[in-house]
């Protein structure tokens, strides 16, 4: 979840710089679906190392699906976590064989499953089955190294053996749903439901999948389907969350552009509703050029009233906006896109892009700082306060900033968000957007942010707040 902070002068205080690190309470969430809570988490060398009561642990990197770092307030809309079924293939003990050899030494051994594909086509019994396994085992392999597009062509490939294994049918639905394709996703779960009717996994994805596609009378149905059969906390909370808005939006008219499907209650002017739209395809255009990358399916955006917004979203009450999937915009009082209004919007957007460029994992610093600098905001105000906090040793380090912060207060808040806005300045001034484009390629392949930055700018960072700094005296302050 993003929010754009209102705008207000910094007083950037040493208390509440220090006070920002130790508000992160995180969630790892497994493949198979098991989530442990626990203390800061730090992702390094292939492994994700936790405290807890009992001291600091650690788990291999390629069984951890994502981490979710805490924060209070609305939970974000991101896909569902899912534990599809297993996929039973044949022989349970050859089964096991094939997988051990499908992948070994680090590696999937394509000769190997190109062995099975070609005895597979010349007609042998199971041979089929077998395929259609090692291409799973691939495409899970894959997954556990953040590189969706290589797992989805394994996954698709491993169905072409196997056409009605559920379990398939839902693991390329699901990854379809992780790369924002909502449409591709809903195809394979009606083919899911023909093969499973009474499956609660299959209305639960589709759910997410209509929900995305800003659907909430689809999205509502489907998790109500997915609760009937199975009890799920999941669709509960994704459920209560759809019908706030659907019961907020029941009166909401509607417009729609090339890139957006916008909603927006009758006090807001349908002129603002059209210029809202213009405004955003304009953005849209910028981003997606500056990026590299435009998401594949409609941007949802809901226009508030002042109260409706607080009412529906609770974010704290810094927050000017919010994008948990939609972007979603107070314009209580407007009749026509204002600077500021403009502004917001392309900040938003922006979280839109990186959430689906990065399939979430873009951390929080990062995100927050290309959206401050995409929509105009530079660091001249902030610079001499920033480079006397860092001076005195009182800031909080990047790592501190990589989770949500809807848990910050005040003073926190703003400077995490003049840090954010420093720190990526600085590597677009240095490089134009090639730096931060191939740090945030790295991010969506799998790489935890410390390893992608070592890649990009060889250095940690310890070494980009330095650089920041740097930069920041010499161009701000004389």
């Amino acid at each position: 979840m993003h929010c754009a902070a209102h705008r207000f002068g910094l007083a950037l205080l040493a208390a509440a710089l220090l006070a920002a690190a130790p508000l992160r309470a995180d969630t790892i969430v497994l493949k198979n679906g098991r989530r442990i809570s626990a203390g800061v988490v730090v992702e390094e060398n292939g492994k994700v190392s936790y405290e807890t009561s009992a001291g600091r642990l650690s788990l291999p990197l390629s069984i951890v699906d994502h981490i979710d770092r805490g924060a209070s307030g609305p939970a974000p809309m991101l896909p569902l976590g899912i534990s599809p079924p297993p996929v039973i293939l044949g022989n349970p003990d050859l089964a096991g064989e094939i997988t051990r050899s499908t992948v070994h030494d680090g590696a999937v051994d394509r000769e190997f499953i190109a062995k099975l594909v070609a005895e597979a086509r010349h007609g042998r019994p199971e041979a089929a089955e077998h395929a259609a396994l090692a291409h799973h085992v691939a495409a899970q392999f894959a997954l556990g190294r953040g590189d969706l597009e290589r797992a989805l062509a394994d996954e698709r490939t491993a169905l072409s053996f196997a056409p009605e294994q559920l379990g398939l049918l839902l693991n390329v639905a699901n990854l379809h749903l992780r790369r924002s394709e909502y449409r591709q996703s809903l195809e394979y779960l009606r083919r899911a439901r023909r093969v499973a009717p009474d499956s609660p996994e299959v209305p639960k994805l589709a759910g997410w999948a209509w929900y995305g596609l800003n659907k909430l009378d689809e999205a509502v149905a489907e998790w109500q389907r997915s609760l009937a059969l199975r009890r799920d906390p999941e669709v509960r909370a994704a459920l209560d969350k759809a019908l706030r808005d659907k019961a907020e939006e029941e009166t909401y008219k509607e417009n729609e552009s090339a890139h957006f499907t916008l909603r927006y209650s009758g006090v807001a002017e349908p002129a603002l509703a059209r210029e809202v739209l213009r405004t955003l395809e304009a953005h849209f255009s910028a981003i997606s050029s500056a990026l590299d990358f435009s998401p594949p399916e409609s941007i949802g955006v809901v226009l508030y009233t002042q109260e409706a917004f607080a009412d529906i979203t609770r974010a704290p009450g810094w927050a000017g906006a919010l994008n948990d999937g939609r972007i979603r915009v107070p314009v209580q009082g407007l009749t026509s896109v204002s600077p500021e209004l403009s502004r917001v919007l392309k900040h938003e957007l922006t979280h839109s892009f990186l959430d689906q460029k990065t399939d979430h994992r873009c951390p929080t610093w990062l995100n927050e700082g290309l959206a401050q600098w995409m929509e105009g905001l530079r660091s001249a105000e902030n610079a001499p306060e920033l480079v006397r906090i860092y001076d005195a040793q009182q800031f909080a380090q990047l790592s501190a900033l990589e989770g949500p912060w809807m848990r910050l207060k005040g003073d926190a808040a703003q400077y995490a968000y003049a840090w954010a806005l420093a720190n990526v300045e600085y590597l677009v001034q240095t490089d134009g957007m090639g730096d931060v484009t191939r740090i945030l390629e790295r991010i969506a392949a799998g790489s935890p942010v410390s390893p992608a930055l070592r890649e990009v700018i060889r250095g940690d960072y310890g070494d980009l707040m330095e650089s920041t700094v740097a930069y920041l005296r010499t161009t701000y302050i004389r």
